[in-house]
């Protein structure tokens, strides 16, 4: 009875082309990676779906000093980081991170997670406690929204970006303590959340602003520091969350925020007391992960990714002046996110089906990820792609959107 319970659930996913399933990679993250398919037939694919922003996750740099730290740390870290898994790599990672935000968070200190859906968890448990409201940005990551639901806080939601409503809000709470949560980036979307305009009303309000940069960390800012670089914000009101698996390449996430707040976290958050550390040897990786990120190579990958940006922002507004009968639109993005939000469930899988016969990875996004009526494919842009790749993706858009023309009209 429950087995059967559960497969009219999978057919009626499947009804609403809602079905997902695992592909197997079989060689290093890459622009090109040998991936086998549901069909069980292995092959090299174009691909456009990875958040190794950098292209630093198949660095040989990174892959030398992975190596390295297995043979100085071993494997595993053991145990939780307050138990006996907190190595010296551990320290020198949160010390660096702590450096890297010093200019802009007072007294700042970082403490490291497993993941970002974890740390991200922590930080909204942690401080959503029973006399805080949390003011939850409409497109925030599944990570702080369920950080919300598991937390003690009342919960307000405001729309997508949308500050002046964020004020009336703030200006009617009696709560103590006050939460504005967000993402820096938009993983979905694409484009940046007005952090300054967040962080004015935390100030005017006595609020502390959470900010997710999973994915600006690394690509935004002179120096690769993220949004909060990105903008030169400066406050102790800033908690910030960074993953460390996207543009940097390995693993982890951390927080950083006024000492206060990681003391705070490292003596309450759950989800850091309860956890096995991170492998020690992955700490010490990203030590060479962030002397690439701020260094020539970060600065030099940074600037091959805008120019891809542009190439590919510019090409798909030629594709859809070209094919005007198709309700594709390219949202408004400055990062390496460009979403081409194509519409039904349905049409998009048949497009993301195209495209990988082509030998393009292009995957469908569907909702619950997105809104009803707004599945599209998700482009993510890597520095380690090349002009003649956009180009090549550019040329199987076009294909499909012509083929697609045809079949409607």
């Amino acid at each position: 009875m429950l087995l059967e319970h559960l497969k009219s659930k999978l057919d009626a996913i499947e009804a609403q082309s809602l079905t997902r399933f695992l592909r197997e990679a079989e060689s290093p993250t890459a622009p090109h990676q040998v991936v086998r398919g549901a069909d069980g037939i292995a092959r090299e694919l174009l691909m456009f779906c990875s958040n190794d922003y950098l292209g630093l996750a198949a660095h040989p740099r990174i892959a030398e000093a992975l190596a390295e730290g297995a043979r100085i740390y071993g494997g595993g870290s053991g145990a939780s980081p307050l138990v006996s898994g907190h190595s010296v790599a551990h320290t020198r990672v949160a010390d660096t991170l702590a450096d890297w935000f010093a200019p802009h968070i007072p007294q700042a200190r970082a403490i490291g997670f497993c993941t970002g859906y974890m740390a991200n968890l922590a930080v909204v448990t942690a401080l959503g406690d029973a006399d805080a409201e949390i003011f939850s940005e409409a497109l925030n990551h599944a990570s702080l929204i369920d950080g919300t639901r598991l937390s003690k806080a009342r919960v307000t939601r405001y729309g997508h970006a949308d500050v002046a409503q964020l004020r009336g809000l703030l200006a009617g709470s009696s709560a103590r303590v006050k939460l504005i949560v967000t993402d820096a980036v938009f993983s979905m979307d694409g484009d940046i959340a007005p952090l300054p305009e967040l962080l004015a009303l935390a100030e005017e309000f006595d609020a502390w602003l959470i900010v997710d940069d999973a994915h600006g960390f690394g690509v935004l800012g002179k120096k690769g520091r993220g949004s909060i670089e990105h903008f030169d914000l400066r406050s102790k009101r800033l908690v910030v969350v960074g993953t460390l698996g996207k543009a940097a390449g390995l693993a982890g996430a951390f927080v950083v925020a006024h000492e206060t707040i990681t003391e705070y976290l490292l003596q309450s958050a759950r989800n850091y007391i309860f956890s096995t550390a991170s492998p020690p040897a992955v700490e010490h990786a990203l030590l060479t992960s962030f002397e690439l990120i701020e260094g020539e190579t970060g600065q030099q990958r940074r600037a091959n990714l805008r120019a891809l940006q542009a190439q590919l922002s510019s090409g798909i507004a030629a594709l859809l002046k070209r094919h005007p009968a198709l309700p594709w639109k390219l949202a408004p993005s400055e990062t390496p996110v460009r979403p081409l939000i194509v519409g039904g469930n349905a049409q998009v899988m048949e497009l993301a089906a195209r495209l990988e016969r082509q030998g393009l990875r292009v995957p469908g996004i569907r909702p619950p990820t997105v809104p009803k009526g707004e599945a599209r494919l998700r482009i993510t842009l890597c520095a380690t792609h090349t002009a003649a790749d956009v180009d090549q993706l550019l040329a199987a858009l076009d294909a499909a959107a012509s083929d697609m023309e045809r079949i409607s009209a």
